[in-house]
């Protein structure tokens, strides 16, 4: 595995937060709410617009300190695993991020790079969603990693984050008692909007009753920051390089959702940050939802374009 933080015993949680084929992540909760689903007892929640952040950092081969282990080129990204105890994807591996916060397209909102003109058409939204969007990637990662997107000019960042001072207002910002606009106004900063690229589009599927319509972006880690588990939903942090990473989803040993290891497995080719993040204007936006059908007494819950995880369940029996 990867440099390690905050560890604890691998695979805890996975007997019961769910049955897994390889690594999938899947509870055992939903052939019953996909059969609700298929006979329309069951009616689908919203989802909640969201957003993530593959943070890649550039390493080395070896396993000293600071380095990833794994192939010996290519960069590695930060995961969390998610505390046994949380009700949606307990024990599985993911990135930093979370929902839109209903201020996070505040128009004070300091910017830098791309315009939102841009944004909302690479992200096929309104301006204001594709702000809020962008702002949650940003505001998501400093609150679960320590990690700031954004700096006191177009073209600088910020370095340590660290401090009593950064502390108290990272809190205030996870209590919702500051948005991130006042932050980044209150620390003369801008968000770097150029720091990230667009890469995914995953949508809960509609029988799950939280559900979130979360944007995947790519960045790489800023030049004197580090990461640190800073969220109190995760019980581990790595860094890990992402071949190493679906390689033990593939054993059974990483737990995953679908969306996590389809976008580590996307970004398997590139040797460098900067190489995937020069990639990500490339890449394909369409969301992907799961779908739920009958056929032949069977349900079969799949992901369009993502044949790997489909899944089969007899009705009235086992998967």
């Amino acid at each position: 595995m990867g440099e390690q933080q905050d560890t604890s015993q691998r695979g805890q949680g996975q007997e019961q937060q769910g049955r897994t084929a390889g690594g999938q992540w899947y509870p055992p909760e939903w052939p019953d709410r996909i059969r609700a689903l298929t006979a329309g007892t069951l009616t689908p929640v919203a989802p909640k617009l969201a957003a993530t952040v593959m943070l890649l950092r550039d390493t080395d081969a070896g396993t000293g300190t600071g380095q990833a282990t794994g192939p010996a080129t290519g960069p590695a990204v930060h995961m969390l695993r998610r505390r046994a105890s949380m009700a949606f994807a307990g024990g599985a591996y993911a990135y930093p991020g979370g929902g839109v916060d209903p201020r996070d397209d505040d128009h004070h909102v300091g910017w830098a790079g791309p315009g939102l003109d841009r944004w909302a058409e690479r992200l096929g939204t309104e301006r204001a969603t594709a702000q809020a969007i962008v702002c949650a990637a940003v505001r998501e990662t400093y609150e679960e990693a320590g990690v700031l997107l954004a700096g006191p000019t177009a073209d600088t960042v910020v370095g340590d984050t660290t401090g009593e001072d950064w502390e108290e207002d990272r809190q205030a910002l996870v209590a919702r008692e500051l948005s991130f606009a006042e932050f980044l106004d209150r620390r003369g900063l801008l968000l770097r909007s150029d720091l990230l690229g667009a890469w995914a589009r995953w949508i809960t599927p509609e029988f799950e009753p939280r559900r979130y319509d979360t944007w995947f972006f790519v960045a790489a880690l800023p030049e004197g920051q580090r990461t640190r588990n800073a969220s109190t939903e995760a019980d581990r942090t790595v860094w890990i390089r992402p071949a190493e990473a679906a390689a033990g989803y593939d054993k059974g040993e990483l737990l995953m959702m679908p969306p996590t290891i389809s976008t580590l497995r996307s970004l398997e080719p590139y040797g460098t940050a900067a190489a995937a993040l020069a990639a990500a204007g490339a890449q394909d936006l369409t969301p992907v939802l799961a779908q739920a059908t009958l056929e032949e007494g069977e349900l079969v819950l799949s992901w369009p374009g993502h044949d790997e995880f489909t899944k089969r369940v007899r009705i009235g029996g086992a998967s």
